[in-house]
């Protein structure tokens, strides 16, 4: 069974050149070419997109309804669930 690979286009982008340069470091940081690293990104951008859950808590942080929440308590496993209320 032979694997097929997907097809790829050569593209040029005009980008500024600190982002440039900030993309390059992120990428050697993860020991990985500046193509698949900005192609990686983009891919995640393009297909991921939230579900309504996660766009209604997204919505709920964005609006501030948060700030008068206590912290969650991480100490411990059972202090965590007791400040959840769980």
């Amino acid at each position: 069974m032979e694997a097929t690979l997907p097809q790829k286009k050569a593209t040029m982008f005009r980008l500024n050149i600190d982002l440039l340069d900030r993309l390059k470091e992120l990428a050697k940081r993860e020991h990985r070419s500046l193509n698949n690293y900005v192609e990686c990104i983009l891919l995640d951008v393009a297909y991921n997109e939230p579900n309504a859950e996660t766009i209604a808590a997204i919505q709920e942080a964005r609006s501030g309804a948060l700030r008068n929440t206590p912290p969650i308590d991480t100490s411990s496993v059972e202090a965590m669930l007791k400040s959840m209320g769980i």
